[in-house]
């Protein structure tokens, strides 16, 4: 009795002092409209940099210990993530923190740095905030000069700055000579900075390689292209699943704005190839003007997210002939809010297919049928030229058993017993590009009647 009472008061002892050698986690400062208020008469700004990394994934710890040496959680040779939040009137939270830091350390193991400047962020003069950014870009150049002092690389360091938070990036950007090794902006603050010289905003020559997301362009965010590559998801502005209403309240005004921030998040977090097309304006990318990728092909479509650095040796040598890469992709308007994109390819035999309307459907080995949204306009169909159409899908079909085919004349002239000679018919993937692609060939197409096609192997010349 009393060995088992001493092995007791040694295990409560051991667990006592395990508790008092395990510091408190560190918390993002929580403010409130209060603060806002406070900020009116006596401003405060302060930064704080908080660490995470898979030992340490559900505790923030500080990046440097109190003797100013580095946390021994932080591998200097791993990549090193920070994330910078924007403008916070409210003071609360940002409310996709906690989602974003999981969701990185889940994928690849990392440091993940939090700059919390929300003493600075949170007031009522937007201006203020503005004038703020600079402040925050100093002081984390000095953070980022002790972490160079203890070995880390500007290579291996990737910012993803929302709102504001993006030209704080890119204002570190420019204290280091663009040597950063990635910057991703989500949706830029437009206000204080539309039109502005690229010395007072984000810019491309502000790291190694700079990817934005554009989506809230005609609100708070920025239409200009900033980047190597701008996307302009569902054209940068309304954003599908967001209130269309002022009396939805704090979600109109945040919703389209904040989307860029779930949609790197999608991007990671699914399987899902959030591709994207080249193009000059988001009017021409839905008439279909816009289905090849230019000189990108080489690696297929650029993708938004994380993967978009895949890109980033050809993205760089377009800027460097003074080219932008603006690209465009429809959503869907809810998480993960991806959809699933093919090109249909057609080769005719005769000229009588003209300002007419193609229209498309796919089985899966289920019998499910998956409507398309195709971009076009009437298209012309010449003889055994090939005519490249793209469709849309809201949901993915793996395995194709029948393609469902359809054609119509423009309404004026109709004709209910022509026929059409197709040669060839092929379908690929292009969200995922790595899948063979299917075909048809030499079939007859009857006017305004779906044709249920048994799609076969492409011959390998023409893949």
């Amino acid at each position: 009795m009393k060995f088992q009472m001493r092995v007791y008061i040694f295990l409560c002892l051991l667990c006592w002092a395990r508790s008092e050698n395990k510091r408190p986690c560190l918390k993002f400062s929580e403010l409130s409209i209060v603060d806002s208020f406070k900020d009116l008469f006596h401003p405060r700004i302060q930064m704080f940099v908080v660490m995470y990394t898979k030992n340490n994934l559900n505790c923030a710890e500080p990046l440097f210990e109190q003797d100013n040496s580095l946390n021994v959680n932080f591998n200097t040779s791993k990549k090193t993530v920070w994330l910078i939040h924007g403008y916070r009137p409210m003071g609360a939270v940002p409310s996709w923190l906690h989602d974003f830091l999981q969701i990185l350390l889940n994928r690849n193991d990392m440091n993940v740095l939090v700059v919390d400047w929300n003493r600075g962020a949170t007031t009522l003069i937007y201006n203020r905030a503005v004038k703020n950014t600079r402040k925050v870009a100093v002081s984390l150049s000095k953070s980022i000069q002790e972490l160079l002092k203890h070995g880390a690389s500007l290579d291996n360091f990737h910012f993803i700055g929302m709102s504001l938070g993006a030209h704080i990036s890119g204002f570190v950007g420019k204290m280091f000579q663009g040597q950063l090794g990635r910057i991703t902006g989500l949706d830029p603050a437009g206000p204080k900075f539309s039109g502005k010289p690229s010395n007072d905003r984000l810019d491309y020559t502000d790291a190694q390689f700079v990817d934005v997301i554009h989506s809230d362009s005609d609100g708070l965010g920025i239409q200009e292209p900033l980047g190597h590559i701008d996307f302009y998801p569902n054209g940068g502005k309304k954003q599908p699943g967001c209130p269309k209403s002022i009396f939805s309240g704090v979600k109109f005004l945040k919703c389209d704005h904040q989307r860029a921030i779930h949609l790197f998040m999608a991007a990671l977090e699914t399987k899902c190839n959030f591709i994207s097309f080249p193009c000059h304006s988001y009017g021409d990318y839905k008439t279909g003007s816009c289905v090849d990728c230019d000189d990108l092909k080489k690696k297929s479509c650029p993708r938004l997210g994380y993967q978009a650095e895949l890109w980033k040796d050809v993205l760089k040598e377009r800027r460097k002939r003074s080219l932008t890469t603006t690209v465009f992709l429809d959503t869907s308007g809810i998480n993960p809010f991806c959809t699933y994109y093919f090109v249909l390819s057609i080769i005719v035999l005769d000229n009588t297919m003209k300002d007419g309307y193609i229209t498309l459907k796919l089985l899966n080995q289920l019998g499910g049928i998956e409507d398309s949204k195709l971009y076009q306009q009437n298209k012309s169909f010449y003889k055994l030229q090939e005519v490249k159409i793209l469709a849309q899908f809201l949901n993915d079909v793996v395995n194709i058993s029948s393609i469902c085919l359809g054609y119509r004349q423009s309404s004026s002239q109709q004709c209910s017993t022509c026929q059409y000679s197709i040669q060839r018919l092929m379908l690929k993937s292009l969200t995922y590009p790595e899948r063979p692609p299917v075909c048809m060939y030499d079939f007859v197409l009857k006017e305004s009647e779906g044709m249920f096609l048994k799609p076969c192997t492409c011959t390998r010349g023409e893949i």
